[in-house]
């Protein structure tokens, strides 16, 4: 289908970009890698007057560290996240749920701000970012501000951005020592999740010290386990890792769909939690 008439331009630097937002107002839309706004402009379920193309903004791009941080470019590709060392390194679950995105093509033309501002709660990313505590700054026309993973998703496809506001860098904890795992189950490969579990783990005395569990398609957004995070802590083998990862699905809202029922949803909450926790913890 060919996509509504739209204005177009391409912008040098983030206050360029800024300015040309805070002009359009709600009638602009951003255009990073692409993966996720070409698809809704050829079947006209968006219809913005101008398309902001960031897309070769230098200095959106790359990692680097900040003290005990990762601040992660919001137009790095997913490609560039998985095989970044210090991604790799600092933030192990990151690197491998972005591996878990769609297929090599898209990874090379996806952006992980893309994803995240795209807010979509089936994407494997928004969850991750959850369970990593991660920030995200945008920069307006008033300069700067760090949003927390926990308060930018704010319903289906939506976020705490403001029209005129644009995602410049993710900034994430270093979490050297904590043990981690995405597990995702999909109906085919390379597709949306039917459901995921990020999960992160440190373990202490052979018990699990704390836990921090990301659900990916359990509601209008990513949401965490917080009753399984609070059951697993203390766990020293696996049937108490199987208790606990039975609360995994409390205070969730799943949706109904061709793929699955909200039961069963909730079901595979449970047993994804449970593989990935046992994997983090190094109990599988």
């Amino acid at each position: 289908m060919i996509p509504p008439a739209f204005d177009y331009v391409r912008p040098a630097g983030v206050e360029e970009a800024v300015r040309a937002l805070a002009d359009a107002g709600e009638d602009a839309k951003v255009l990073a890698g692409g993966q996720s706004l070409l698809p809704l402009l050829r079947l006209r379920l968006a219809f913005p007057e101008l398309v902001v193309d960031v897309g070769r903004i230098p200095e959106l791009r790359g990692v680097r560290e900040d003290g005990d941080t990762l601040v992660i470019g919001a137009l790095t590709t997913h490609h560039d996240v998985v095989h970044d060392p210090l991604v790799r390194r600092h933030a192990g679950l990151l690197a491998q749920a972005t591996e878990a995105v769609a297929d090599p093509a898209v990874r090379h033309r996806g952006t992980l701000g893309g994803s995240l501002a795209h807010a979509d709660p089936a994407g494997d990313l928004p969850a991750v970012a959850l369970a990593l505590d991660a920030e995200l700054v945008a920069q307006g026309p008033g300069g700067r501000r760090a949003i927390p993973a926990r308060e930018f998703f704010t319903d289906y496809l939506q976020t705490t951005l403001a029209p005129d506001e644009l995602l410049v860098e993710i900034r994430v904890p270093k979490r050297d020592g904590w043990g981690f795992r995405y597990e995702k189950f999909a109906r085919v490969a390379q597709s949306w999740a039917m459901v995921g579990v990020a999960a992160l783990v440190r373990r202490d005395d052979g018990h699990i010290a704390e836990a921090r569990v990301g659900l990916t398609n359990m509601g209008a957004t990513p949401l965490r386990a917080t009753a399984a995070e609070e059951a697993l802590a203390g766990a020293g083998d696996a049937g108490a890792v199987a208790r606990a990862a039975e609360s995994a699905a409390e205070g969730t809202r799943p949706s109904r769909d061709a793929s699955a029922s909200p039961e069963y949803r909730a079901h595979l909450a449970r047993v994804l939690t449970k593989r990935a926790v046992l994997a983090a913890a190094g109990m599988g």
